[in-house]
């Protein structure tokens, strides 16, 4: 169905305090509506506002509607404004709402392909007491209760019939769409998303907001791998992690061959699905003749700072006979770590050698492996 959502941001929210209504706060560094409207990117969104507000929601670019004196007015405001455009579902929710997921928009909308509405509600689990005079004056059977949330769903044509001839005062949508005999089906709430009503209300939603971005960053990992081989050749020094190291050979290659670097560049772009060194810096370019490699490793982790990602961490083993590694082995953390503008502690470097055996064993050559992870930044 063609979807649209309404979301209803007129009120003033006098229990909240504060100099601007509580939809036009900031939490974690952004206006609530903010957040609020991003949980529906890709729907068509109408904004209600009250008129005083239009200059700070001009800068959403979503449509504006002025709301009236009352929820339902506004709600009804906003419906009116979708009428004739080939709507043929909307979701109602209020601007006080910011952390509604994607996953619950998505239940609601598949809902509706069997219900004329459908809101979301989370059972009552606590024990429910009248009181009077401050004192408990009695209980409530809590069986059946549920606590209702927003955005409430609805197939179009109904709910603007119903709003259009109820009276007035009534709760949510829901109240609305059951007057007019509207079937409204229940679906699973979140705990998380609840509604701002009292100053506290801020500091619960700023530590689910964080705990979410968490949770984003940890999902995305990214994982990559690199070889490389160099051969032996005539020379007197050899480049190892950035360091050049006195030996009597050195190794061929088109840059440096600086073997270690290159494989952790290799791995860098593998965990982006940018293939290899050669990809960027190609061997038959000649600018790139003896080029020193961290040129490359630089390249590399700048490219993974512009996709979103920073280092996890890397592991480099330098496979071969000689140049003996382990005494230069913190040397080449810390400058792998300059060129990659990370703390050492997310650098190893480490060396084994291959028992004599294979190119590495007769010291014709040095190999090395590395690993990186990449973590959503």
């Amino acid at each position: 169905m063609d979807t649209a959502v309404i979301v209803v941001a007129a009120g003033r929210g006098s229990r909240m305090g504060g100099e601007v209504p509580k939809q036009w706060q900031i939490l974690a560094g952004q206006p609530v509506l903010a957040h609020v409207l991003a949980a529906f990117a890709g729907l068509r969104v109408l904004l209600v506002i009250h008129p005083e507000d239009r200059a700070r929601a001009e800068g959403f670019g979503v449509e504006l509607v002025e709301g009236g004196a009352t929820r339902d007015a506004s709600v009804l405001a906003g419906l009116r404004a979708l009428e004739g455009s080939g709507v043929e579902a909307v979701l109602i929710h209020d601007g006080a709402r910011p952390l509604v997921t994607r996953g619950l928009v998505d239940r609601l909308v598949a809902a509706l392909a069997v219900h004329q509405g459908a809101a979301p509600a989370l059972p009552v689990s606590d024990a429910l007491w009248r009181g009077a005079g401050g004192l408990v004056a009695g209980t409530v059977d809590r069986a059946g209760l549920y606590r209702a949330q927003t955005p409430q769903a609805f197939r179009f044509a109904p709910i603007l019939a119903a709003h259009r001839a109820h009276p007035g005062g009534a709760a949510d949508d829901v109240e609305v769409a059951r007057a007019a005999g509207l079937d409204v089906a229940i679906v699973e709430g979140e705990e998380s998303n609840l509604k701002l009503t009292w100053p506290g209300d801020f500091a619960r939603a700023e530590a689910i907001l964080k705990g979410r971005k968490l949770e984003r960053r940890l999902a995305d990992v990214r994982l990559g791998n690199g070889y490389d081989v160099h051969a032996f050749c005539e020379g007197d020094h050899v480049w190892l992690c950035g360091m050049k190291l006195p030996h009597g050979k050195g190794l061929l290659g088109h840059s440096d061959a600086d073997v270690g670097m290159h494989a952790l560049t290799d791995a860098i772009y593998g965990a982006l699905a940018e293939g290899d060194i050669g990809r960027h810096f190609p061997p038959s370019d000649p600018q790139w003749k003896g080029a020193a490699s961290h040129i490359f490793l630089a390249h590399a982790i700048a490219l993974a700072a512009d996709r979103g990602y920073a280092l996890g961490n890397c592991d480099v083993t330098l496979v071969c006979e000689r140049p003996k590694i382990g005494p230069h082995a913190l040397e080449m953390q810390a400058e792998l770590a300059r060129i990659m503008g990370v703390d050492a502690g997310r650098v190893s470097v480490k060396a084994t050698t291959s028992e004599r055996l294979g190119f590495t064993g007769r010291e014709e050559g040095i190999a090395a492996i590395a690993t990186a992870t990449l973590v959503r930044a």
